[in-house]
């Protein structure tokens, strides 16, 4: 059973960080593209970064412009966990956070191109 488990989502400053990280069991992730997602209430969930598989020529890493230089997304094959650096954080990113296993190792920003969710963490940034 494929299972993504986020956690680090908390309440912040704003010009704050925050590292969300993510659990992945179930399959062997380092194939497959990851990416974060966010969701504000009232509004849709919105593509935040996403990360290739192993062995995907093209563009490895991808981010939305909302968090590009402040937003870094890594993961460790080895553990199979995903991680999103969060730098510089404003009132407006506050959401929460989903984590996403792709359905092919291309880095998408479509939620439709990922078949597995997390739960989500709740990131909250102060004013």
């Amino acid at each position: 059973q494929v299972q993504l488990v986020e956690s680090g989502g908390r309440l912040v400053q704003a010009g704050g960080s925050l590292r969300l990280s993510c659990a992945a069991s179930g399959r062997t992730f380092m194939n497959y593209a990851m990416g974060w997602f966010r969701q504000a209430p009232g509004k849709e969930r919105e593509f935040v970064a996403a990360i290739a598989g192993i062995g995907w020529i093209g563009h490895t890493r991808i981010y939305a412009d909302s968090v590009k230089g402040r937003f870094t997304i890594s993961k460790d094959n080895a553990k199979n966990t995903l991680y999103l650096q969060m730098n510089n954080l404003k009132p407006e990113d506050t959401a929460v956070y989903y984590c996403a296993a792709g359905r092919t190792a291309e880095a998408d920003t479509t939620p439709g191109q990922y078949n597995y969710w997390g739960q989500g963490t709740q990131v909250t940034v102060s004013s």
